[in-house]
C-alpha cells in the first residue's frame, strides 16, 4: 500500500501567503474550488518519500445535542451515545493500548448543566474529552471574550477541559458556521475581527475549524499545521507559517499572544466516489452516515501529508463530524464505526505504521513534541504540554 508524503524535503520555515479572493459568483456551487484547488495542486507537487512511522487520528465532533430539538430530545441523544459509544471505544486498541478517541466540541452558548453533566459522565466512562464550540452573530470582541470565559467556567465545573502548565483551563476551539475571524464573505456567523488573538489570550491552544469546503469560508491554505498572526482585518488564518522543527523552526511562535496554532483536517479530491461516474467529489474529512469512515478514506487522509516540517513521518489526521443529530449515529456509534477501527488495525499492520488514537488535546501535544525535535514512538507525548482534564486524572 502506497502511503506517500505531500510536502517537500526542505526543513526551513515555510510561510503561506494570502491568495487574493476571486469574484464570489457561485462559490458554494463551485465547492469553493476557486479558493483551495490551486493551492492543493501546488502542495501536491514534489512529494517527499520519507516513510510514515506514526499516524495520529482524532475525531473532532461539532457536537450539538440541541440541534433542531428540545431538552428531552437532547437527553435522548445523550442516552444513545451512552448506550453505544462504549462498544466503539472498547472494541479496538491502538499501538499504545488506547481505544478510539472522540473529542466533543460542545457549543458553549447552548450550555445546559444536565446535558453537559451527562456528556462529562460519558467522557469519564470512555476516556474522551470535551472542547469549546461557539456560534455567534454580529458580535463584539468584548462579548466574544466574555462568552469564551464563561464557556470555560461552565465546562470546568464538570471536570472538563485540559490544563496548561499552571493548571489553568486550556481549550481547543471550533467556530460555529465555519466563520472564524469573520471569514464569511457574506458577513454571516461572526462579526468579530481579531478573533485569533482573543482566543489565544483566553486560553485557546489551537483552532480545529478547517477544512470547511465546500463552504465559502474555506481558506487558501490546505492540509497544514500552521501558526497565524491575528490582525484586525479579518481572515487572519488565510495566511500563516507552517509548524516546523530545527534551529529555524517555529517554537518561538508558540507562546506569542497574537499567534494561534491552526490544525487542519485533510482536504482533497475523492476519485472513488465520482459524481455521475465522472467527476471527483470533495474529500473534506467529514464523517457522515452517507460517507462513513473507511480504511480506503484513511489511506487518502494519511496521504494528505499533514505533518510538522522536519518530522514528516508523523502524520496528523483530524476528522470532523456532527454527532448530535441521529442521522450520523450509524457512522459514529454504529457498525460502520466499529468496522472502521477493525480495518484500521489491519491497515496499520500492513503499511507498517504505529496507529495512535488521540483527542484534540493529545494531538496538539504530540505536534508540539515533534516541533521540539522529539522522535520515536509519538504516543509517548500525549500529555507533553497540556494536561488531562480533571475528570480523567483519577479515572
Amino acid at each position: 500500500m502506497n502511503i506517500g508524503l505531500i510536502r517537500g524535503k526542505k526543513r526551513h520555515v515555510q510561510t503561506f501567503a494570502l491568495i487574493p479572493e476571486r469574484p464570489a459568483f457561485g462559490t458554494t456551487m463551485l465547492k469553493a474550488f476557486d479558493k483551495w484547488l490551486l493551492p492543493w495542486l501546488r502542495q501536491s507537487i514534489g512529494c517527499s518519500k520519507a516513510p510514515v512511522t506514526d499516524v495520529m487520528l482524532a475525531v473532532c465532533d461539532h457536537f450539538e445535542p440541541f440541534h433542531h430539538t428540545d431538552k428531552d430530545g437532547a437527553m435522548r441523544r445523550m442516552k444513545a451515545w451512552h448506550d453505544s459509544l462504549p462498544a466503539v471505544t472498547d472494541a479496538n486498541r491502538d499501538h499504545d493500548g488506547s481505544g478510539p478517541r472522540h473529542t466533543f466540541f460542545y457549543p458553549v452558548e447552548q450550555y445546559d448543566s444536565e446535558v453537559v453533566q451527562s456528556l462529562a459522565a460519558l467522557c469519564q466512562k470512555t476516556r474522551n474529552e470535551v472542547e469549546v464550540h461557539l456560534h455567534h452573530e454580529n458580535d463584539t470582541a468584548e462579548n466574544f471574550a466574555r462568552l469564551l470565559t464563561q464557556g470555560k467556567t461552565d465546562l470546568r465545573k464538570h471536570g472538563l477541559l485540559g490544563g496548561n502548565a499552571s493548571g489553568e483551563a486550556a481549550f481547543g476551539f471550533i467556530h460555529g458556521n465555519w466563520a472564524l475571524d469573520d471569514s464569511d464573505p457574506q458577513g454571516e456567523g461572526c462579526g468579530v475581527k481579531g478573533e485569533l488573538a482573543i482566543l489565544k489570550q483566553t486560553g485557546c491552544y489551537a483552532d480545529f475549524t478547517m477544512p470547511s469546503a465546500p463552504h465559502r469560508t474555506q481558506t487558501p491554505i490546505v492540509n497544514q499545521l500552521y501558526y497565524s498572526r491575528s490582525n484586525l482585518k479579518g481572515c487572519s488564518h488565510h495566511q500563516g507559517t507552517r509548524v516546523s522543527n530545527g534551529e529555524s523552526g517555529t517554537r518561538g511562535l508558540r507562546d506569542k499572544d497574537d499567534h494561534l496554532l491552526l490544525v487542519q483536517g485533510p482536504l482533497g479530491l475523492d476519485w472513488q466516489r465520482r459524481k455521475w461516474g465522472l467527476l471527483p467529489r470533495v474529500e473534506n474529512s467529514d464523517i457522515t452516515s452517507v460517507n462513513p469512515p473507511t480504511a480506503q478514506r484513511m489511506t487518502g487522509w494519511i496521504n494528505a501529508g499533514i505533518s510538522v516540517a522536519g518530522a514528516d513521518g508523523w502524520r496528523f489526521v483530524k476528522l470532523h463530524t456532527h454527532g448530535g443529530p441521529e442521522r450520523n449515529h450509524e457512522a459514529l456509534i454504529g457498525d460502520a464505526r466499529r468496522k472502521f477501527h477493525t480495518d484500521l488495525t489491519a491497515l496499520a499492520a500492513s503499511a507498517g505504521f504505529r496507529l495512535h488514537y488521540v483527542s484534540a488535546r493529545e494531538m496538539v501535544n504530540i505536534l508540539h513534541a515533534a516541533e521540539d525535535g522529539n522522535r520515536g514512538n509519538a504516543g509517548e507525548w500525549r500529555d507533553y504540554i497540556y494536561g488531562q482534564p480533571p475528570s480523567l486524572q483519577n479515572a
